[in-house]
């Protein structure tokens, strides 16, 4: 089968296409023959190489979500699998591939009228967008910047916001013409990345991080909450929190989130209810492109050079 490994850390140039054979599920497992397979900001940053130290290693294949129909099952899997469709959670990698194994415990049906693209679209992203709001407890009324929203993460938390009755939703993104299709989604205030003319919110959903996260904590109400559910723009100021400590009668809250944490079985209810949203259309996945396995390469360059919108899929087929 076709798989996509990280021959070398660095750009996307390290990417290479290779015949591998294909895997036999084990224990508990289930094997996908894939037909989408999303592309995440966290697959960049790991064949970037900046992530070396928490052990993974080139000649990784990365990718942790794809949609498919089982093909085969391990020892111990319900046999009503076989022949479903579904979307899994391959963990840190493993995804870049034609046919991909995941736990039994981290598939989830698709609905009909969900097709396999919007769901790596939604899966993953939904839920961070879900959490990263419940950690910031976030309630009706409130106003809530998103930054960094052109994402997939990001665009998940503005229509999430909107539909939970956010009483504003601010939104930081590179152009007016994302601006515009964000405002589409629920967005009720756009401004440029720096957030210039953006002030009193009560919550933050912060994507993006680096250097410039500290600047972000004079745009929050006194009590508001900063959630930092991504880091596309690498780890802020090891000093970040001196800004916070400087506004200490404000009493602003920093909090970081990470899917990790949530207990599988409310990520599982979270995302099955996500699943039948997108497919009655009041959830609204967003593909930037779909390319081909082969053009991993290419997805990586467009992420590199932040012209993505939503996110992009690769199809094996």
């Amino acid at each position: 089968m076709k798989a996509v490994e990280i021959r070398q850390f660095g750009g996307p140039d390290g990417l290479a296409v290779l015949d591998v054979p294909a895997p036999a599920p084990a224990a508990g497992q289930v094997l996908i023959g894939t037909e989408a397979i999303g592309v995440a900001g966290a697959d960049v940053v790991i064949r970037s190489g900046a992530l070396a130290s928490y052990g993974f290693t080139e000649g990784h294949i990365p990718g942790s979500e794809v949609a498919g129909t089982v093909t085969a099952l391990g020892d111990g899997v319900d046999p009503a699998w076989l022949g479903q469709r579904v979307w899994a959670f391959t963990g840190t990698g493993g995804g870049y591939v034609e046919q991909a194994i995941a736990s039994a415990e981290a598939i989830v049906a698709l609905p009909p009228g969900l097709s396999a693209v919007d769901s790596v679209t939604l899966g993953s992203s939904g839920v961070v967008a879900h959490f990263g709001l419940s950690h910031a407890h976030f309630a009706p009324g409130e106003s809530v910047l998103v930054r960094g929203a052109a994402g997939s993460i990001g665009i998940m938390t503005v229509q999430l916001a909107a539909m939970r009755g956010a009483g504003s939703v601010a939104v930081t993104t590179s152009s007016p013409e994302r601006g515009a299709r964000l405002r589409a989604l629920g967005a009720t205030q756009v401004l440029d990345r720096s957030g210039e003319g953006g002030t009193g919110y009560d919550v933050i959903i912060d994507v993006v991080a680096g250097a410039d996260l500290p600047t972000f904590f004079d745009r929050l109400t006194p009590n508001g909450r900063m959630v930092v559910v991504g880091a596309i723009a690498g780890q802020p100021p090891a000093e970040f929190g001196t800004k916070l400590m400087a506004s200490f009668q404000k009493s602003m809250s920093f909090a970081t989130f990470s899917a990790a944490t949530a207990p599988a079985a409310e990520q599982h209810a979270v995302r099955t209810e996500q699943f039948e949203a997108a497919a009655r259309g009041e959830l609204q996945p967003v593909v930037h492109e779909l390319l081909p396995l082969e053009q991993a390469v290419l997805a990586h360059r467009k992420m590199d050079d932040g012209e993505v919108f939503g996110r992009i899929v690769l199809t094996p087929r």
